[in-house]
């Protein structure tokens, strides 16, 4: 585990060392996972606290899905989904991220007291680096190769690993370079965002390669349909929440990689999962993040 990192927010932080869990709130009647059920506000806050208090250090609210062929909504559906759940959750006293890709929804969560802006598109947007640049907040930097409608279409690589690297140090230049804090900035391979199985089982064997870039790495492989295809020669056809002990095979491996923090649904599996692994890790990953 890389120690002595901090991950900083608006107006607060986060230590890592120990791998945090963050908790996936989808607020989307089309979730690949749970169907909708946190689609009302009600519900969604209540998840959102009880994930807290199940262990996750941070709740990642999305009101507009990233599953494979989805397509993208207006501006003011999403900022009516997700903006009254962030107000909730921040009055309860818990860590909100936003995942989006929209500025003027992350310049509105932000406003609403949101700490991250968790981005697939990588901040590609100009205007999202600025935003996120003026408010401080944490930003996780994901790679996607296309689309969420053309991602699964036909990925390709040469080499996966590296130029998934390449993209990552890339666009955590151009962040810091708009002002983002190198603090503030944790970088995501994006598992299963335009990546075939053998892509993803690659990356899973090389995630120690991430983290010679110098900033925080999050995994997130919840529930996802390359771990529905691992499993399908001895379980068959599954759901997306039948997958939750494939998914902490991957937290136990990203965690003894050196991943600071793994991004589920099943928040108090994944708590322990994670807190076992890296009561395991070998001493060479005790290592602080190069800053140079």
């Amino acid at each position: 585990m890389l120690q002595h990192a901090v991950w900083q927010l608006r107006g607060s932080s986060i230590t890592l060392d120990q791998p945090i869990v963050m908790g996936i709130l989808n607020v989307t009647p089309d979730s690949f996972s749970d169907g909708g059920k946190q689609a009302t506000i009600g519900a969604a806050v209540r998840a959102g606290v009880t994930m807290v208090r199940d262990g996750a250090a941070l709740v990642d609210v999305g009101g507009e899905s990233t599953r494979p062929g989805a397509a993208p909504i207006p501006v003011a559906e999403e900022l009516a989904r997700v903006i009254p759940v962030v107000e909730r959750l921040v009055g309860e006293g818990v860590v909100v991220s936003i995942d989006t890709s929209k500025p003027e929804v992350a310049r509105r969560g932000i406003k609403a007291g949101a700490a991250v802006i968790n981005d697939v598109t990588g901040l590609a947007a100009p205007e999202m680096r600025d935003i996120c640049a003026q408010a401080g907040v944490g930003v996780v930097i994901m790679h996607m190769q296309g689309t969420p409608e053309t991602m699964q279409a036909d990925p390709e690589y040469h080499d996966v690993v590296a130029e998934i690297c390449s993209y990552l140090s890339e666009r955590a230049t151009t962040a810091r370079d708009a002002g983002i804090g190198r603090d503030s900035i944790v970088v995501d391979p994006g598992i299963g965002f335009g990546k075939t199985l053998a892509h993803n089982i690659e990356i899973l064997r090389h995630l120690d390669a991430f983290t010679p870039l110098g900033y925080p790495v999050l995994v997130g492989t919840s529930r996802k349909g390359f771990l529905g295809a691992i499993l399908e020669p001895i379980r068959g056809a599954t759901r997306p929440d039948e997958r939750d002990g494939a998914t902490v095979a991957t937290v136990a491996l990203s965690v003894a990689s050196g991943v600071q923090i793994v991004r589920v649904h099943n928040v108090p599996l994944a708590v322990e999962v994670a807190y076992t692994a890296n009561a395991m890790v070998p001493a060479e990953h005790d290592k602080e993040i190069d800053r140079t």
